[in-house]
């Protein structure tokens, strides 16, 4: 199956770990960009923004012809990758598919596009033509959907997450900006708990001045004998995969969101209350009982690398892509 991949310019993690997966069970020839991006082939960016990046093929997506494929991927809920779906959309055979990559913090369908100031843009390229299927971030649970509607969330590129034998040296850490009130609650119960003042899981954090950043945030990451995930704008966030994936145990609220193969709690990582009322209980439980957290944490590192890498999430697309609609 040979792919025309629309993405964006603009930073998407579920975009770009949809390219890193797709490109590696598909191979590089099978994968035909509609705009070139340097960002999927030169590796000039660091850790997350350089999820994609891959210097196989590299010349390929310049040299394919770009009028040959089986399915159109709109691959982001970005303005960029909309606008260039709709440059061509009137020349898309009427028997090939066009699929959808909604990797948006919004609930409803595309509704990134309009947070980012195009309002209607989605609703202009459905009236042109339906999308024949949608993959979703934020599949909210407990909700009806058409059934050409899929749950996707994020994932982990295991080609960027270096070989990580790091000694722990935090307790609990949550480093965030306050996307979300639940963080917030969090961050006030934990500032003057365990060593948290110390290791920077306090009120008030700013992105701009981490210091935590690429490589050095994986292995940082990867010291903290506790880890902990709370949803930010959307409920999907990537530290929800990082955290199996560097080893290290992970404390996380329940995610409102359909996950295919979710993480079980008591088996690969532990759910706290939805209002995280036992939250400081849980992390004294598992900081006293070294050889429960280590059995889960080593368990949670496995079933992520099996189930959760990009590589998975691509053939998951792929199975859903191949099957024969009655």
């Amino acid at each position: 199956m040979k792919i025309l991949f629309i993405g964006s310019r603009k930073y998407d993690y579920l975009a770009d770990l949809t390219y890193s997966g797709l490109i590696k069970v598909l191979g590089p020839e099978n994968m035909i960009e509609l705009k070139w991006n340097p960002r999927y082939h030169i590796p000039y960016k660091t850790y997350p923004k350089n999820i994609p990046t891959s210097r196989k093929g590299i010349f390929n997506p310049l040299l394919t012809n770009k009028k040959k494929y089986d399915v159109v991927l709109v691959a982001a809920a970005k303005p960029d990758c909309f606008q260039a779906y709709l440059s061509i959309v009137s020349d898309i055979p009427a028997d090939k598919p066009v699929v959808f990559i909604d990797g948006g913090d919004r609930e409803e369908f595309g509704g990134d596009l309009e947070r980012m100031g195009h309002p209607g843009l989605y609703e202009q390229s459905i009236s042109l033509r339906p999308f024949d299927k949608i993959f979703k971030r934020e599949f909210l649970k407990n909700t009806s959907y058409p059934e050409n509607v899929y749950p996707l969330p994020l994932s982990v590129n295991y080609d960027r997450i270096p070989a990580l034998r790091v000694q722990k040296k935090y307790q609990v850490a949550f480093w965030a900006v306050e996307g979300h009130p639940i963080r917030t609650r969090v961050l006030e119960m934990l500032e003057d708990r365990f060593d948290c003042r110390e290791n920077g899981t306090h009120r008030n954090q700013e992105f701009k001045k981490y210091k935590r950043k690429g490589k050095f945030y994986l292995q940082e990451l990867a010291a903290c004998t506790i880890g902990l995930s709370f949803r930010g704008g959307g409920w999907d966030t990537l530290r929800y995969w990082e955290i199996p994936a560097v080893g290290s145990f992970m404390i996380s609220q329940p995610l409102n969101i359909v996950i295919p193969d979710d993480f079980r709690s008591g088996e690969e990582i532990v759910f706290c209350k939805e209002d995280a009322s036992d939250l400081i209980d849980l992390c004294t439980y598992y900081l006293n009982n070294s050889e429960k957290r280590e059995n889960i944490t080593a368990r949670g590192a496995a079933y992520a690398r099996e189930y959760h890498s990009d590589e998975a999430r691509a053939r998951y697309i792929m199975k859903i892509l191949t099957k024969t609609d009655n």
